[in-house]
């Protein structure tokens, strides 16, 4: 959408929450930095060609950080080599064993995922807290509704949003106590309004970047439509600064979805925006087929451009005054190519998937060359 266009819609703007920005490795989280998207592997840690060969996957999708289970020390040895040949910062998975989060944060760890109060007596949260300040390490507490501390399940009897508040502000205040300020937080649920209402609350009582998710989401329909209401009602009021979107799925698709749901609602702009009605009798060409091959043909772009494909000239032309680049069905087996909102020209449907994907890949090109200017 033209620049000129998003100033004059002021309901289309999202006002974020501000936080303090904390940085892991070169990655800024908070303040007015992008949302960042991130992921995590479920390969065997210690096979480091499996596990790298997904990293690299993730960062090719687009994903900012990416998350490495680090159970035991051959997963924490073959983190170090990870971390030497990943394309993006790694956030290292910890959740009781102290001396894994302190060999992790020595082999590279951009950040540990950890709950200190997990961890166990003072001397080894310390230890862990020291570790993270002598690697340059930050730190993501991560609360859980399904893992909530027993004291916390006999005072509420349920996992609930006060519960998982508590509980963070409790792993909070451990870090303060240390003089630890570079930490991040997650409080997820698999309920996705449970989820909802613990960071509402929790947002209004803290400073730091929050990590958003909707947890065992389940698998690539519905878990997508649990994390895009769950996600989409938080971001829409603000609150989040980085999103992992959770689906028993290929992890590659989290961070497909992930990046839809900032595109949707303009917090993120990456990779081709396609818009496309749902096809009728009125189509000029199969819709459904042709956006189906597109958004296979264009996943490697990562510039901001939005494509519209119309079947037909109800709709088309309006659709198109509004995308970079448009294509509307037409009669005689041929449809109108839109450039920046205006008819340029006339193409053939049988030639139309190919000349997109070029016109497409130029004005990519184009927009990387303005930028080295």
């Amino acid at each position: 959408m033209p620049e000129d266009l998003q100033s004059i819609r002021p309901w289309r703007t999202i006002k974020r929450r501000k936080t303090r920005i904390i940085m892991v490795a070169d990655v800024a989280i908070g303040g007015d930095a992008p949302i960042s998207v991130q992921s995590m592997t479920n390969t065997v840690t210690s096979d480091v060609k499996a596990t790298l060969s997904q990293i690299t996957a993730l960062a090719d999708a687009g994903a900012d950080l990416v998350r490495v289970s680090c159970p035991d020390t051959d997963a924490t040895s073959a983190f170090r080599q990870l971390v030497k040949q990943s394309p993006v910062p790694l956030i290292a998975d910890i959740h009781f064993h102290y001396k894994r989060a302190i060999e992790a944060a020595e082999a590279g760890a951009a950040c540990l995922r950890i709950n200190p109060g997990n961890i166990g007596s003072k001397d080894r949260i310390r230890d862990v807290i020291q570790a993270a300040k002598d690697n340059d390490c930050a730190i993501r507490i991560g609360v859980n509704g399904g893992s909530l501390e027993r004291d916390l399940l006999e005072k509420y009897g349920e996992p609930c949003p006060e519960a998982m508040v508590e509980s963070a502000l409790k792993h909070i205040q451990i870090l303060q106590d240390h003089d630890f300020h570079r930490y991040k937080v997650s409080a997820k649920a698999s309920d996705p309004f449970l989820t909802i209402a613990a960071y509402q609350q929790l947002s209004e009582q803290v400073d730091c970047p929050l990590h958003l998710g909707v947890t065992e989401a389940g698998g690539l329909r519905t878990g997508t439509i649990k994390s895009t209401f769950g996600l989409s009602s938080l971001l829409w009021a603000g609150i989040g600064d980085t999103i992992r979107v959770s689906l028993s799925a290929d992890p590659v698709e989290e961070v497909k979805v992930g990046f839809d749901i900032l595109k949707t609602m303009g917090l993120r702009s990456q990779g081709v925006n396609i818009i496309a009605c749902p096809s009728c009798a009125r189509q000029g060409f199969d819709v459904i087929k042709v956006v189906e091959v597109l958004e296979k043909r264009l996943e490697h772009i990562r510039e901001p451009i939005s494509l519209s494909i119309i079947g037909c000239v109800v709709n088309g032309p309006g659709e198109a005054a509004f995308t970079d680049i448009g294509f509307t069905g037409g009669g005689a087996g041929s449809g109108m190519v839109y450039v920046a909102g205006k008819q340029d020209h006339k193409q053939s449907n049988s030639q139309m998937i190919d000349h997109l994907v070029e016109v497409v890949e130029n004005r990519a090109r184009e927009m990387r060359e303005a930028e080295l200017k």
